[in-house]
Parts: C-alpha cells; sequence; structure tokens
C-alpha cells in the first residue's frame, strides 16, 4: 500500500545563510513520499537562486517553488502552504530550522496509527553560535493521546501542550473543512492558529522525541521584538476575546479565560526579556487591561486554579505596583 503524501512548507524570506541546510535535512528524510513547497514571500536576497539550484542539481522532483506576488508575511505564506498542499498531511518548516532523518517517518507512523488530526513532537533550540542545546520549549503533558475536544482545551489553556506552528503533522482536509486559517497582517501569531485549531480538535496524539532544531541566533524575532510586536500581541488576544463572547459552552469559556491570563503574562514576560525596559512594560501591562480577567465570582470557582487567580490577580494591580511585582517576581 503506498504511503500518505506528506506536504513539506518552507517560507523563504531573508534565509541565505541557513536555507541550505534546511533543505539537506529534508532530503535526507527516511520518508520518501513528500511534496516540498517553498514558498517565496519576495526574499529580497539570493535564496530563490540558492533553492533553485538546489533543487536542480539534487534533481528533486516533487520539489517546487511558488512565488507570492509581493511581500505578504509569513501569515500568507502559511496560508498560501495550506491553499496548494497535495498531501494528506502538511507540516510546516521554517527555513533557518532543521529537522531529524526520522521525523516525517515518525510523525506519519503515529498519525496513521491514531487517527489524530493534529500530531506533535518536541524540538530542541540550539544556540548557533556555540552549539548549545537545550528543550527550550517543552511539552508538558504526560499523555500520548488525548481525546475529546474539552480534553484537548484543558491541556492547552493549562499550558501542556506546545502552540508553535512549526514540528506538527496536521490532516490537511480537516484544516480545510474547518477554515483554520492564519490571519493577513498579523505576524507571530503561530499562539493563536494553534488557539483556533485546538478549539476544533477532537484527537492529538503526543510524541516527546526531538525531531526538530530550532536554531537561535541574533536574526531571531526572539531578539528583535519592539512596539509592533507589543501590539500584535494585544490585537491576538482581542481575537481570544472574540471567541470567549462567542462560545456557549460553560467549561470551554473558564478555559479560553484562563488562556487570556496566562497569554498576558507569558508576552508581558517576553517583553521585559526583549527590551528589559520599565516604559514598554507598562505600555503593553495598560494596553491588556481592556480585555478579559477572571471576574470576581470566579474567585470563588473551582474551574480555576490557584495559580490561575494568583496571575489574575497580579494583572488587576495598579501599574506602578504590578511593574514593581512582575520585576522581582520573575526578572530578578
Amino acid at each position: 500500500m503506498r504511503q500518505a503524501l506528506v506536504t513539506i512548507s518552507i517560507p523563504l524570506f531573508k534565509c541565505e545563510d541557513f536555507l541550505v541546510k534546511c533543505l539537506d535535512s529534508v532530503r535526507n528524510q527516511t520518508y520518501t513520499d513528500l511534496e516540498v513547497t517553498l514558498i517565496n514571500d519576495q526574499t529580497p536576497d539570493n535564496s530563490v537562486e540558492i533553492a533553485e539550484k538546489y533543487i536542480k542539481e539534487y534533481r528533486l522532483k516533487n520539489w517546487k517553488i511558488l512565488h507570492l506576488e509581493k511581500n505578504s508575511g509569513l501569515s500568507v505564506v502559511r496560508n498560501k502552504g495550506i491553499d496548494t498542499a497535495e498531501g494528506k498531511y502538511l507540516f510546516f518548516l521554517d527555513s533557518d530550522d532543521t529537522i531529524t532523518p526520522n521525523c516525517i517517518e515518525t510523525l506519519v507512523e503515529i498519525s496513521e496509527r491514531t487517527g489524530a488530526e493534529m500530531t506533535i513532537s518536541q524540538l530542541e533550540c540550539e544556540q548557533l553560535e556555540s552549539g548549545e542545546k537545550s528543550i527550550c520549549i517543552k511539552i508538558q503533558s504526560e499523555k500520548e493521546i488525548i481525546t475529546g475536544n474539552d480534553k484537548i482545551m484543558s491541556a492547552f489553556a493549562n499550558s501542556e501542550l506546545v502552540t508553535y506552528a512549526v514540528n506538527k503533522l496536521f490532516i490537511v482536509d480537516f484544516i480545510r473543512r474547518n477554515k483554520i486559517n492564519f490571519i493577513p497582517g498579523l505576524f507571530a501569531q503561530d499562539e493563536l492558529w494553534t488557539f483556533h485549531f485546538m478549539l476544533k480538535l477532537n484527537k492529538i496524539a503526543i510524541h516527546k522525541g526531538i525531531t526538530y532544531t530550532y536554531f537561535l541566533h541574533q536574526k531571531s524575532v526572539i531578539h528583535n521584538r519592539d512596539k509592533k510586536h507589543f501590539d500584535n500581541w494585544a490585537t491576538i488576544i482581542g481575537y481570544f476575546d472574540a471567541a470567549l463572547k462567542s462560545e456557549n459552552h460553560q467549561e470551554i469559556k473558564a478555559l479560553i479565560r484562563t488562556h487570556i491570563i496566562n497569554y498576558k503574562t507569558m508576552t508581558l514576560i517576553m517583553n521585559w526579556k526583549a527590551k528589559k525596559e520599565d516604559s514598554s512594560w507598562i505600555y503593553s501591562f495598560n494596553l491588556y487591561k481592556k480585555y478579559p480577567n477572571l471576574r470576581f465570582r470566579d474567585y470563588f470557582r473551582s474551574n480555576y486554579t490557584f495559580e490561575t487567580k494568583k496571575k489574575a490577580v497580579k494583572l488587576e494591580l495598579p501599574t506602578s505596583i504590578a511593574m514593581r511585582l512582575f520585576k522581582y517576581m520573575y526578572y530578578r
């Protein structure tokens, strides 16, 4: 029986320094029934030329380069990957990262065996300059399979799952039927797209082994966040708020509210790590106040953990007190 076709979608934008290493990791996969789409977001460097030369040199017949008409951002690139995928499964790979030789084989085996709509795996981070490796974003769930949307949303809201779009295998038809698309104009929205996905999922499979290496370098967005990123995070919270208002299931509403509180806290920490500047942190803290927190009655309900309630209290503090407390607790 023929293997399931897997589409690997890779963006091309200012990646000439890293691209060959990424493409090598795809070409060396033990799983061979692959379609590779490289999507050119009108990159100004030589990334397209490098990709064209690579495809020609290795005579890669099921590899193709798609060109966007104008520079549109990663959201549009990801949507293009969804729209053009011919495989049963879709896998996002960033062009400055690599995957292990057995990455696709491992995830397909799990997906086919379990019928999971999304199969996630562990990634490692590597400092490009030093070669130091670590599990920087750990999958916290102890389970191998989670079935039922309420259980999946609970694991997601309580930070047991990872929110990056890469290193996951998705059933393409499931994405298209549920219209789970990235929102043009927003960037760094893996969290939002994953949130919309989690609202629809019925079964998720988890692989704890490492199948992906995320390289940290001076060009990484994690080192280059500024006001536009802080505004972007607030806009994303607005989408969480919209989902909260439209949701009728009370348990799911509580989980969405929990996620909003965790996301606010997480991005405030990221804000400080990026700028280490009081004014930027205060800007975001005040911006977040217009979005939902716990209501008074929620502090007496069992569907919110003590940890969530503590975070919610900190988010309600007067700004000057909150700034001092956050710095004391997280940034010492």
